[in-house]
């Protein structure tokens, strides 16, 4: 038998670039290579880059080196936005062979048929202002959760941010088509989807005589047979109608779960951002959200140290958000974008203030969560339990998205249990005991 080339997979970054990656790496095997761990020897290497953070760029240099270390005649490929926007850094890095762009890397299986070590890396990547095409992708490498991309790209101008730049404009695919995709997902006996994509909530279905919006596209997954829980992943406040709240509040497959991009706030700097709303709109949703499912988890994303924010428009978003119903933070330290408005804007924030700032608002998060954690204590929760196992324990998340631990049974391993939360343990998750 011939041999199969090995081509191994790394991500950085966010759902939709695991949702990517892994439809890529599919297509990859259905054309004669066989998939492999990244830790493994292999004769290829794919790392799908992120360019939201500076921390993303240098963990792709790590995984180069590793990628080498490994074996030092594997080809080595870029792919993913950080290709996409800076693919000649990308190509200068010793031991990259070739970087593809934002169409090309579903292409992937046809750059890669002769593997050989480059001595100057190939660049294959479009204009992005010219990229209108919608490639559809979901992840399958776990039986109990799939990421299902919706939509790509980005129509919204914000000052600090490369995604437009690197993804282009806002696009999705039909609802038929995402149906479809569903469809393949409960197939493959997969009970929850996360529903992604850059900018979800524009999602505009022009296919049909009338157009459909996001709210049309979730009323018909919520239809699909065998998926038995739908998140979505993260919505833009002034996107997040009432109407998409009120369904998900009656819904008994879209899980009481939001992820809400706040950023900053203080209306002063939210202005700067250029984003679209102010934090009075944001209030108003969390308080709607909580009034329709008063156990539902809130996520929240903010960035510290963006230019002009000073200690008082910190603390301005400090108490903001302390005063807020929410569950936990993703905080995001600010760092310089090459080819943003904000890397031009004056009154730079040191950052070393970033630094402290940021460690302020992880601990506002900690308490945040552990408010969430107490008051359910005592409850008992549906509970979809994965394989992993560690320390004779299994884990799962409930609908609210806590985060539960009971000890191991493979029979309860893709099954939705009731499980009483009975404590927080030393990880700062919570120990559940089955209560069918």
């Amino acid at each position: 038998m011939a041999h199969k080339p090995k081509v191994a997979f790394t991500t950085l970054g966010c759902k939709l670039n695991f949702s990517e990656t892994s439809i890529i790496s599919r297509k990859v095997e259905k054309s004669g290579f066989e998939k492999t761990d990244f830790k493994n020897k292999a004769d290829i290497y794919v790392i799908n880059t992120c360019t939201v953070t500076d921390n993303a760029d240098k963990k792709f240099k790590q995984y180069v080196k590793q990628a080498l270390k490994i074996n030092p005649d594997a080809m080595i490929v870029a792919i993913g936005c950080y290709a996409q926007l800076n693919p000649e850094e990308l190509a200068d890095i010793e031991g990259v062979d070739m970087v593809l762009g934002i169409e090309e890397k579903f292409r992937l299986p046809q750059y890669i048929q002769h593997i050989h070590k480059k001595p100057k890396a190939e660049i294959h990547s479009c204009n992005v202002a010219s990229s209108t095409a919608f490639f559809s992708a979901y992840s399958a490498g776990d039986r109990t959760r799939s990421f299902l991309k919706i939509q790509d790209g980005c129509d919204y101008p914000c000052t600090y941010c490369t995604i437009p730049m690197a993804r282009g404009k806002s696009r999705n695919g039909t609802v038929e088509e995402i149906i479809t995709q569903a469809h393949e997902i409960a197939r493959r006996g997969i009970k929850e989807i996360v529903i992604t994509g850059v900018n979800i909530g524009t999602f505009t279905d022009h296919s049909n005589e009338t157009k459909r919006t996001f709210y049309d596209l979730i009323k018909a997954l919520d239809k699909v047979n065998g998926i038995e829980r739908y998140r979505i992943s993260s919505i833009e406040p002034n996107l997040l109608t009432n109407e998409i709240i009120e369904f998900v509040a009656q819904s008994k497959k879209f899980m009481p779960h939001f992820h809400i991009p706040l950023q900053s706030g203080s209306n002063e700097l939210l202005k700067k951002m250029k984003r679209r709303y102010q934090r009075e709109l944001y209030a108003e949703k969390v308080d709607k959200i909580k009034e329709m499912m008063p156990e539902a988890a809130i996520g929240v994303d903010v960035i510290v140290g963006f230019p002009g924010e000073t200690d008082e428009l910190f603390l301005e978003t400090y108490q903001f958000i302390n005063q807020l119903n929410i569950s936990y933070l993703h905080v995001f330290t600010y760092s310089e974008r090459p080819n943003t408005e904000a890397a031009l804007m004056n009154n730079v924030v040191p950052k070393i203030v970033r630094n402290k700032r940021s460690k302020m608002l992880r601990g506002l998060s900690a308490k945040k969560q552990l408010n969430f954690y107490n008051n359910q204590l005592g409850k008992t929760k549906s509970v979809l339990l994965e394989k992993a196992e560690k320390d004779k324990f299994m884990f799962g998340f409930t609908d609210n998205y806590i985060k539960v631990s009971i000890p191991y049974n493979k029979n309860y391993v893709n099954t939705i249990q009731k499980i009483k939360l009975v404590e927080i343990n030393q990880e700062g998750n919570v120990t559940g005991k089955i209560n069918n």
